[in-house]
């Protein structure tokens, strides 16, 4: 089952639940209404990796404001954000754990023959479609920039 079914199966029961599935209900038709955008966009249906691209830069959009309503103390929206991360990431393959992506990382160092932190660029290029959807960019960054500094 494709990951757009998965949502559309996941809608109905939502709806079906009435009142316990009202934040569910609430982020799936968000994430079917950015899929959708996004198909209008490109002007063809999306691929389950394009999907996975669209889950995935919404998830990223809430993580990255959660810092900013934690501190300006709004811990009810930090909560709803935090759940809606839970419900997004269901519908995204299983992350990598650091030790994977430092595996990964060394093997593409290698490869493309970087030496220093001026080969980021090379290295992040060859590395980000191996990881995409499985890791946060930011984090591959950091470790890359990590290994790199320390020789590896």
């Amino acid at each position: 089952m494709s990951v757009k079914d998965r949502l559309y199966k996941d809608m109905k029961e939502a709806m079906k639940a009435r009142e316990a599935g009202k934040l569910r209900l609430a982020v799936i038709r968000m994430a079917r209404a950015a899929i959708k955008n996004r198909e209008i966009e490109l002007g063809h249906e999306l691929s389950d990796d394009e999907v996975i691209g669209v889950l995935s830069k919404e998830l990223k959009m809430r993580r990255d404001a959660l810092p900013d309503y934690k501190n300006a103390g709004r811990l009810e929206r930090v909560a709803e954000l935090e759940d809606e991360i839970k419900i997004l990431e269901e519908y995204l393959p299983q992350q990598m754990s650091k030790e994977e992506i430092i595996q990964i990382a060394g093997e593409v160092i290698a490869s493309v023959g970087a030496s220093s932190e001026r080969d980021l660029g090379k290295v992040m290029g060859a590395l980000m479609p191996k990881v995409k959807g499985r890791a946060d960019g930011k984090m591959v960054n950091q470790i890359v920039r990590e290994l790199l500094r320390s020789g590896q």
